[in-house]
């Protein structure tokens, strides 16, 4: 076998050595290219060429001049104390404002009280005293009875020895509780009780006229009838004395005997109660009524007090709304408000016997007076018809401490807490 015979022969077998020749060059120019593997390469000389792209040569920029090197930051130090900043609230004028009404009158007055008290008469929210003056204080009122009733042992315990005796009910009221005004409650007139002729009634409230020189809220039995005779009688034997008769509702419109009562008011000098039971258009209903026959700074409106725990805040709700649409234009709502904070008493938790967790029961009482009084002061309530002496004591201690405009120890208004009931 020739040699080149011999070089076909190995290039044809596997794992062949070929020798780069003419051959591979001719299957390079015919394929342009092709794929070698478990190729082994011997050459003296093996140049390979690959073309490639040289990119454009980017121009030099001059170099920037140095910066000047910052001086470094000064660190803050770090604050000691709060910052001291001058507060300076919000304040509006209102276009509206409430009739200031006078409970009481004194012997030149017509009347035979020593004093008189004053509710209503604000321009501003109640105790937003950065935007103006309180001209009256919240009153309290206290209540009695003509009768014998049943009280929790916390409120019985400090008039026990006065109930069913109206008069001298009304003499401890003032001497040790602190009342600015009486509410004698004639619960004995209805006829579903005693059904007390309103004769005996109106000698009950000639009774406690003398035995104290405050002014005497008459209250009713809620019988719209019976209310309107005994009302009608007590406005003709209390002449001049500016009684507050609570209440008038829209009942007696119904009974046909609203406007009598409302006549005898005017005629004697007297000052009614509206009440309305949550309910502003009501409410603005019984005053248009009322207009027919009263001056404006002889009404005051009851819009209902729910207890604290039974729907305060819906008390609350009609409360503040009436006294802001009242501050806003409102004729019609522009009139003192009153509650029945005692309402608070009709809360079990307020008296009975619960758990130990719930101890002192002395003491859970009064709070729950307190804190239905003060939520619809905050409301914008003028006067409350209150019983607890330690309720009592608090609140006034509250609006001093208010209308003081935070000159006032704070603490010493909770140590009520601590005295023996």
């Amino acid at each position: 076998m020739s040699g080149k015979e011999k070089d076909e022969k190995n290039s044809e077998g596997s794992g062949a050595t070929i020798k780069v020749g003419p051959r591979l060059l001719d299957l390079l120019s015919k394929l342009g290219e092709i794929t070698l593997e478990d190729v082994e390469i011997n050459a003296e000389e093996l140049e390979i060429w690959i073309p490639t792209v040289v990119p454009a040569p980017m121009p030099v920029q001059p170099a920037a001049p140095a910066a000047a090197v910052a001086p470094p930051k000064a660190v803050p130090e770090k604050p000691v104390e709060i910052l001291k900043a001058e507060y300076k609230p919000l304040t509006q004028k209102y276009p509206g404002g409430i009739v200031e009404v006078k409970l009481g009158a004194t012997r030149s007055e017509g009347g035979s009280r020593g004093k008189v008290v004053k509710i209503g008469g604000e321009a501003i929210p109640s105790f937003y005293l950065f935007e103006g003056v309180l001209p009256n204080p919240p009153a309290i009122s206290v209540d009695v009875f003509d009768m014998e009733i049943s009280l929790p042992r916390a409120l019985k315990m400090h008039v026990q020895e006065v109930i069913g005796d109206p008069a001298a009910w009304a003499r401890l009221a003032v001497d040790k509780f602190g009342a600015d005004m009486i509410t004698v409650h004639l619960i004995s007139t209805d006829p579903l009780i005693k059904n007390t002729p309103p004769n005996k009634a109106a000698k009950t409230i000639e009774d406690v006229l003398q035995a104290v020189d405050i002014p005497v809220i008459v209250g009713g039995c809620g019988d719209p009838k019976k209310d309107a005779e005994v009302f009608r009688r007590i406005a003709e034997a209390a002449h001049g004395e500016r009684v507050m008769l609570s209440s008038v509702t829209l009942d007696m419109v119904e009974a046909g005997v609203l406007d009598d009562v409302a006549k005898a008011a005017r005629e004697h000098g007297h000052v009614v109660l509206a009440f309305t039971a949550m309910d502003l258009n009501r409410a603005k209903e019984l005053n248009r009524r009322l207009y027919e026959f009263l001056p404006r700074d002889s009404i005051v409106m009851d819009l209902t007090t729910a207890a604290l725990g039974y729907g305060i805040e819906y008390s609350f709700s009609i409360h503040e709304r009436a006294r802001l649409l009242a501050l806003g234009g409102d004729v019609e709502l522009q009139h003192p408000t009153s509650s029945g904070s005692t309402n608070a008493w009709a809360a079990r938790e307020a008296w009975m016997k619960i758990g130990p967790e719930w101890e002192p029961r002395e003491l859970r009482g009064p709070l729950w007076e307190t804190i239905t009084t003060l939520t619809l002061m905050l409301a914008g309530v003028d006067m409350f018809m209150m019983m607890h002496p330690a309720a009592i004591h608090t609140v006034k201690e509250v609006v001093q401490s208010l209308l003081s405009q935070g000159r006032a120890n704070s603490r010493e208004i909770a140590d009520w807490i601590t005295v023996k009931v």
